[in-house]
């Protein structure tokens, strides 16, 4: 049986992320003068969009300053191009991420990103990604974050779905 293709877009993980302040709010600060710690089994995961979950760890996305957060993508799940105003870095620690570069969502281009894998997308570089299996990735970096999708379309805040 094969299963259907979850089109996820980090741009709606972020954009919705940004309007729930509820799943905004991490387990912890960046800011904090303590430590933060937080155990596998702990990781506390919001639905975010079909297919999709998150867990802020520290900080927050939507501000300015350090965040990290957590996304739990469905078998599936693809990432339509996108960029970024300011770096991205990725770090797979769970499952399989295929991604690419380009304006264009091109699986023959797309490069495997087992777990323990990191990327670094710089700032305005176009790129895209799908999970294989469960995939869990970590993004972390100055916020805000803010997603750009190279085709309008593609954005479900847009969406009257």
């Amino acid at each position: 049986m094969k299963k259907s293709v979850i089109t996820v877009t980090f741009v709606a993980a972020m954009a919705f992320v940004c309007l729930r302040p509820d799943v905004v709010q991490g387990q912890g600060s960046s800011s904090t003068t303590t430590a933060i710690t937080i155990a596998p089994d702990a990781v506390k995961w919001n639905p975010l969009v079909p297919g999709i979950q998150i867990s802020t760890l520290a900080g927050d996305s939507s501000k300015p300053g350090l965040y990290t957060v957590r996304l739990k993508f469905a078998d599936g799940a693809r990432v339509a191009p996108h960029w970024h105003p300011e770096d991205e870095s990725v770090t797979v620690l769970q499952g399989t991420l295929l991604a690419g570069m380009g304006e264009k969502y091109d699986t023959a281009s797309m490069h495997e990103f087992p777990t323990g894998s990191f990327l670094l997308m710089p700032k305005e570089m176009r790129h895209f990604a799908a999970a294989r299996g469960e995939t869990i990735v970590q993004l972390h970096g100055n916020g805000p974050f803010v997603i750009n999708y190279v085709n309008p379309a593609d954005d479900p805040s847009k969406s009257n779905k």
